[in-house]
């Protein structure tokens, strides 16, 4: 076994460092205080504060040395460059605040390494420890290289070692071989297994003096998105679509000679046109003798943990990609940009004694900060939509532009579930052009394309994450729909008047009900009516708009009998009617687990009862059921007149209330008399003529 795995392991069975311990390198990855990792492979912060995952990291690249089969004086060449690559991340504050003092850099992990390794040494000087330190001090660069992270130039001092017959070509390259595969494997066995390959090509030119490969400028951008492409961003279109209005490869060639540190961790859960902003603004406004951009404290930022799970903080990406909308690329390009949020900010800071390194972030405003502090403190109680509306008060955000934040992505997922209930939509559907207004996670554009090949179906959102999550979409499964990003509410400046053949309002209705102000006042059936409106002047003639939405069972004076069969029953239901914003919810408590309430009260209540804490947040903000069928049909007269005729309108009982509400509830009619569950959906086509 290795030297230094034995060190490793005395240390773990003792449980901390004893006072004979002659390895100083060990002493620093022990006595870390601070926790400095790449948060990409990260799954819980939380785990970060209760490990150390530097100590652990090396660990796995020795364990993975110790396997190989490699002569002796290779193994233990390379153990002392392993030992030593990543000290720059340990030491105790005291520690690291006198390196800093000292001018090492710590913050590029392998330079600040290096130079601690060459502070050990008793010969600076000596050959061997010339060749460990250049070793050190170009860790990681193959990978980072073929990352887009770091230009090839940045591998030269390897090849001076081969130069000054330090050592021969094969030795460096099998060096080489051996040290990269124990990096990347300790990360991943899959990542090394995809990219050895790749990290022998570059081997080979640095060992035998060769012309680098020539990769473009796109390449390297393509490289620092590759977790994004990965994801199904169709990144190479996005940029041919930008260099129509910006030269972005002029900009990125700015800085070609300078070396990116975390930069996919930070900024892959951005669109491409977000970070090509950054990278525009970045190319202009740091100074040339700058040799590394950093990341890492946008990385650090922009991660919390949502449930015991690393999420992005979605409240601090939201406004960053509001204000960065707001730049043109005209202010980007020479520096500056729309700078009038006095509370959002960008920070490109050098700090004393690095001069050759700068830190790239956004600044958040105290008030900010605390709103955003507080959204993730409320994130399971009714004052989170409080504190979301403070928080998109304070950036001029409008509410419906933007989704469920946390469980935006189970959101999309459940409504790819409703795939049966939307199904029944496409029986209605005629024509040419389909819309489908609030597409979700895109099950209906699904639908659409595999009914009907040859239609052109458009998912229309306002929510700019909802459009880029269908993008990935679209690239990932080779789909043929569109998305556009606009309001349901002006469809007439994204499409043409009277070129669209069906508009479908599935489960949209009544979230801009619920959510879209109208004349300041949310709540507000003139909402239903302008979308209505703004469908319909899109629409041909014999167009149809095809409704599928809540609905309130008639005659409205019903009165239920509700027995809760769980003790929670009716604590949930005060809860419930304290919290609910649509309306008020009334309810005479007529025995100890028992309420008799209207019927429509009773089931906007029951409804969000089936769906459990996790929607409870979001469900008291929403009115499922607003209109009664005859109301309904007399409000589509009113609203678009005599030439739009209901050509089909049916109300119907979901599926699956039942079963989730029978072992909850017993619900009765006010005399006793055991009632079936009202209808809680209705389909309405209709036709322009």
């Amino acid at each position: 076994m290795l030297h230094s795995l034995t060190a490793i392991d005395n240390y773990r069975n003792l449980g901390y460092l004893s006072t004979d311990n002659p390895y100083l390198w060990l002493h620093y990855l022990v006595s870390a205080e601070e926790r400095i990792v790449n948060l990409e492979r990260v799954t819980t912060l939380q785990e970060l504060s209760n490990a150390n995952p530097v100590l652990d990291y090396v660990e796995r690249t020795l364990r993975i040395l110790d396997q190989l089969r490699v002569s002796y004086w290779q193994k233990e060449l390379i153990e002392e460059v392993l030992i030593w690559s990543e000290t720059a991340k340990g030491g105790t504050m005291r520690e690291r605040i006198r390196w800093q003092e000292q001018g090492i850099n710590l913050f590029v992990h392998n330079e600040g390494s290096a130079e601690l390794y060459m502070h050990a040494s008793a010969d600076p000087q000596q050959e061997r420890t010339q060749l460990v330190t250049t070793l050190i001090r170009t860790h990681g660069l193959i990978g980072q290289c073929l990352r887009g992270e770091v230009p090839f130039a940045e591998n030269v001092p390897l090849t001076d070692q081969v130069s000054h017959g330090v050592l021969s070509p094969e030795e460096m390259k099998t060096t080489l071989l051996i040290l990269n595969r124990c990096i990347i494997e300790a990360v991943s066995s899959e990542l090394w297994q995809q990219v050895q390959d790749d990290v022998l090509a570059l081997i080979q030119p640095i060992v035998y003096q060769e012309q680098p490969l020539d990769w473009t400028t796109e390449d390297r951008i393509l490289r620092l998105r590759a977790a994004s492409i990965h994801k199904g961003e169709n990144t190479v279109e996005s940029l041919h679509q930008l260099n129509a209005q910006i030269n972005l490869e002029q900009s990125f060639a700015l800085l070609d000679h300078q070396t990116f540190w975390y930069v996919e961790a930070a900024l892959q859960d951005f669109s491409f046109e977000e970070f090509a902003k950054i990278f525009t603004l970045i190319s202009h406004i740091v100074p040339k003798d700058v040799r590394h951009i950093s990341f890492e404290r946008l990385m650090n930022t922009m991660y919390y943990d949502y449930k015991g799970i690393k999420k992005v903080n979605v409240y601090k990406k939201r406004m960053i990609e509001k204000v960065l909308a707001e730049c043109s690329w005209d202010q980007l390009s020479t520096g500056t940009w729309g700078q009038d949020s006095p509370h959002l900010s960008y920070e490109c800071v050098q700090e004393p004694h690095i001069a050759d390194t700068v830190f790239f972030n956004f600044v958040f405003s105290p008030a900010a900060e605390k709103l955003i502090e507080f959204c993730i403190e409320a994130e399971k109680s009714p004052l989170y939509e409080k504190a979301v509306l403070l928080l998109f008060d304070l950036f001029g955000l409008r509410r419906d532009a933007y989704d469920r934040f946390h469980n935006e992505e189970s959101y999309l997922e459940m409504m790819n579930q409703t795939v049966d209930y939307k199904r029944i939509l496409l029986r209605y559907i005629v024509g040419e052009t389909i819309i489908d207004i609030g597409p979700g996670g895109g099950v209906m554009l699904d639908l659409i394309e595999e009914e009907w090949s040859d239609k052109r179906a458009i998912g229309i959102d306002i929510s700019e994450n909802v459009i880029e999550a269908l993008q990935r979409k679209k690239q990932l499964e080779g789909r043929s729909w569109e998305v556009m990003k606009g309001d349901a509410l002006a469809l007439r400046e994204i499409v043409e008047p009277g070129s669209v053949d069906s508009v479908l309002f599935s489960s949209i209705l009544h979230e801009l009900y619920s959510y879209v102000p109208f004349n300041g006042h949310k709540f507000n059936l003139e909402t239903v009516a302008a979308a209505l409106s703004s469908a319909y002047d899109v629409l041909s003639t014999g167009g149809r708009i095809i409704i599928r939405d809540g609905i309130m069972t008639e005659p409205t004076g019903q009165k239920r009998r509700i027995q809760f069969l769980q003790d929670d029953g009716l604590s949930a239901l005060e809860r419930y009617a304290q919290d609910f914003v649509g309306r008020s919810i009334e309810y005479e408590v007529t025995g100890e687990q028992e309420v008799m309430m209207l019927v429509n009260d009773a089931m906007e209540f029951l409804y969000t009862y089936t769906w459990g804490e996790e929607a409870y947040v979001h469900e008291v903000q929403e009115q499922f059921g607003y209109m009664t069928p005859s109301q309904y049909r007399t409000f589509i007269e009113q609203t678009l007149g005599a030439q739009a005729h209901i050509v089909h309108l049916e109300s119907f009982l979901q599926a699956g209330y039942t079963e989730a509400l029978q072992p909850k509830v017993n619900i009765t009619d006010e005399w006793g008399e055991s009632v079936p569950l009202p209808d809680s959906t209705c389909i309405i086509v209709i036709e322009k003529t």
